[in-house]
């Protein structure tokens, strides 16, 4: 029976920008204190209700630093959704998205329904990239966009929740088949036991993430 979907998520984009303090806050509800930069990939997983339809993410969420590259470049593979993250503090962050998308794109699928996430929207005071500016970029490389904070939890849930809205469409649209090989959707008929079950896939190194 095809009691419910399942979806496989990534988190992607430079380091520092908050990207485990995304998926914790999506997971926990609550923001990450004693965060450190990603080593390898973390990995959480939460089931939520879309348009009446029962949705398990599971998110895979990536080092942003350089030297990390070549190991997180295995988990796009079969990824259906992707955040791709940037802090609104550091335009330097925001310079690296091309980038990062031309991976996604790449690596993962063509298809991939990416969401951009200008992060840390409670720092506006420090503000180095307007809203206007990303929301254009947004538009020219066919991205959905909101600001978040992981901090507040302002607009975490939505995010995920949009892109797992648009997946649901596409499949529905038949843009998106669910049987092909790596389309990142698998029909679930599992129980599902455990709706939250957050785990750290590796260890992280002890380094401030200023997130």
């Amino acid at each position: 029976g095809k009691h419910y979907f399942l979806f496989k998520f990534l988190v992607i984009g430079s380091a520092g920008t908050g990207k485990s303090c995304l998926l914790h806050q999506f997971i926990e509800n609550k923001f990450k204190q004693d965060s450190n930069h990603t080593i390898g990939v973390e990995f959480g997983s939460r089931v939520v209700n879309v348009g009446g339809k029962t949705v398990k993410l599971q998110i895979w969420d990536t080092a942003g630093q350089e030297r990390f590259r070549s190991v997180t470049r295995s988990y796009y593979r079969g990824a259906a959704g992707a955040l791709l993250v940037y802090d609104i503090t550091s335009r330097e962050t925001y310079n690296s998205l091309a980038a990062w998308l031309t991976d996604a794109r790449t690596l993962a699928s063509p298809n991939i329904v990416v969401i951009l996430c200008g992060n840390k929207k409670d720092l506006d005071p420090e503000r180095e990239v307007t809203f206007l500016e990303a929301s254009r970029f947004a538009q020219e490389n066919e991205l959905m966009f909101l600001e978040t904070s992981a901090l507040t939890g302002e607009n975490v849930e939505e995010a995920f929740l949009k892109c797992a809205r648009t997946i649901l469409n596409k499949i529905d649209s038949g843009e998106l088949d669910p049987e092909r090989m790596g389309s990142g959707i698998q029909y679930g008929d599992a129980s599902l036991r455990q709706l939250r079950q957050p785990r750290s896939a590796q260890a992280v190194a002890p380094q401030p993430c200023g997130c």
